[in-house]
């Protein structure tokens, strides 16, 4: 629960002005549906004209049909945009298909983080189609349809299933038994997709959806398991390691025994990988809702090392194991950032990377929680450090003395609450250089024996600058006009956006939640 106002935490006698950190429920689940072992044998699924298709026959078909209503979704869990894009091109007499990772979601009754189409149309004709249309990429090609202000991802069987095309993989499939020319053609394209999750194809008209590589059966055992063999799949793109570590983070999925071996086999691969990729992904992971679990599982397959080896070292130094169920403030931060988060309700990436910088810095030099509490409050209130101070020195609230980063509380007059305050100010921004620099993260890396040689920094300058800016208001000085959010909701497309008060708000909401959780004292 969260911190409506310092009543709960400030002395009783005082009159204060309402406070930001304010209580707001998410409004998507995030859970996965269990399936209790007694209960699997129970799951039937009507295939279309056919016998029932259940979880244990033991001679399963080759592919299954199911019915979009059995399975409990609507049409009307598909966006407005996607919908207009999708009846424009099936008006024009294409065939159109919502494809991979948003049916999945659908089936588990998640709200999809974003939808890919597959039409039989040519990308060319779809550019005809839509006015502001654009094809992109050179090994698959696919359009950007804008539509009602997003971006939508359509792709064409013409592209991805020529004939004479190979897979990188050069793993043989053969043809599903019975399958005629549409059948072929949704089956080879599923081919391409990473997981069997996301290998699934739906019709929204004739409200078919197609499961042609068995992702229904792994989805009810909630694992992540490579289309073809992992070794192979990930030789062929090392994204997908971090796909399928974001994957099962979000859902609540293990990842199968042969596809977890290949991860870590496999980790060094995603040096390979281009800045803009890795911070594509890193973003995905931490700014969805579901930080704390991809954080856990990149530090449990060695992932953590090569990509934010500042927090493996964290890791190391505290005797946090692979497989460790424990929490730590930087799990807990993450934690408490998720519970505000959402698929389609994410942050902008320079708040995660404020808060890796600000766990940094505390891991180096731990502060008394009291500063931590005047810091949180005066990055809210538009550097105020006056008000941040007289309103901190007044916190009852017990700390979470579970953390090593907070030091044993102690008196503080106001003069050296602030000056405290402007220290770890200078000391989080000194963190986020260390972060962007790639001299300090070798230096970091050379102090861990067991981590990949590598100084790879991922995160650009423009994203080093926009974290900068969370905590620019912090310099002191009494004469500058503050700027204040307005209101206590928080405003998803603002945050998302990127917009400086809204990260500020979320920012300090996240850390004072953290270190002054309300369940502490209310025993």
């Amino acid at each position: 629960m969260a911190i409506s106002t310092f009543k709960l935490v400030c002395k009783p006698n005082l009159q204060l002005r309402p406070i930001p950190f304010q209580c707001t429920h998410k409004v998507v689940l995030r859970s996965v549906p269990s399936v209790l072992p007694e209960e699997r044998s129970r799951i039937s699924i009507r295939k279309q004209g056919k016998s029932n298709y259940t979880v244990n026959n033991k001679k399963p078909p080759v592919w299954k049909k199911f019915n979009s209503k059995e399975l409990g979704f609507q049409n009307s869990m598909i966006t407005s945009p996607i919908q207009k894009v999708l009846n424009t091109l099936k008006e024009r007499g294409y065939d159109v298909y919502l494809v991979g990772g948003c049916v999945r979601d659908m089936i588990l009754m998640q709200t999809p983080k974003d939808f890919d189409i597959i039409t039989s149309a040519d990308l060319k004709e779809v550019r005809r189609i839509f006015a502001w249309c654009e094809i992109v990429g050179k090994r698959f090609p696919i359009c950007h349809v804008h539509m009602d202000g997003i971006v939508v991802e359509v792709s064409s069987f013409n592209t991805r299933c020529k004939p004479g095309r190979h897979f990188a993989h050069d793993v043989k499939f053969e043809a599903p038994k019975g399958c005629d020319k549409e059948d072929y053609l949704r089956w080879r394209d599923c081919l391409n997709r990473d997981f069997t999750i996301n290998g699934f194809m739906f019709d929204p008209y004739a409200k078919i959806v197609y499961d042609y590589m068995g992702g229904m059966e792994d989805i009810i055992k909630a694992k992540v398991r490579t289309m073809v063999p992992a070794a192979n799949s990930f030789q062929e793109d090392s994204a997908r390691i971090l796909r399928a570590i974001r994957i099962a983070a979000r859902l609540g999925f293990s990842i199968s025994a042969e596809t977890a071996r290949s991860v870590t086999a496999l980790s060094y691969s995603v040096l390979r990988l281009d800045k803009g990729r890795l911070l594509m992904e890193m973003n995905y992971m931490l700014a969805y809702g579901s930080g704390e679990a991809s954080l856990r599982l990149l530090w449990k397959y060695g992932l953590l090392d090569i990509l934010l080896p500042f927090q493996a070292l964290y890791f190391v130094r505290h005797g946090f194991r692979r497989r460790d169920k424990r929490t730590n403030m930087l799990l807990s931060f993450f934690f408490n950032l998720d519970n505000l988060l959402a698929p389609d309700r994410p942050c902008h990436s320079s708040l995660w990377v404020g808060i890796l910088a600000l766990h940094k810095s505390l891991s180096d030099q731990p502060r008394n929680p009291l500063v931590i509490a005047a810091f949180c409050l005066a990055v809210y209130n538009g550097g105020n450090l006056l008000e941040a101070v007289d309103v901190a020195r007044r916190i009852n609230q017990p700390h979470d003395i579970r953390f090593p980063e907070l030091s044993d509380p102690c008196d503080l007059s106001a003069m050296a609450l602030k000056n405290e305050i402007l220290d770890l100010t200078q000391s989080v921004k000194e963190s986020l250089l260390q972060m962007t620099s790639r001299h300090s993260v070798a230096r970091a890396m050379a102090d861990y024996p067991k981590a990949p040689r590598s100084d790879m920094v991922f995160i650009p300058l423009a994203m080093y600058l926009k974290a900068l800016g969370i905590f620019d208001c912090l310099k002191g000085s009494a004469s500058e006009r503050r700027l204040l959010k307005k209101g206590r909701k928080i405003d998803y497309e603002s945050l998302a956006r990127g917009d400086r008060l809204e990260i500020r708000q979320l920012f300090a909401r996240v850390v004072f939640e953290t270190v002054y959780p309300l369940h502490i004292g209310q025993s």
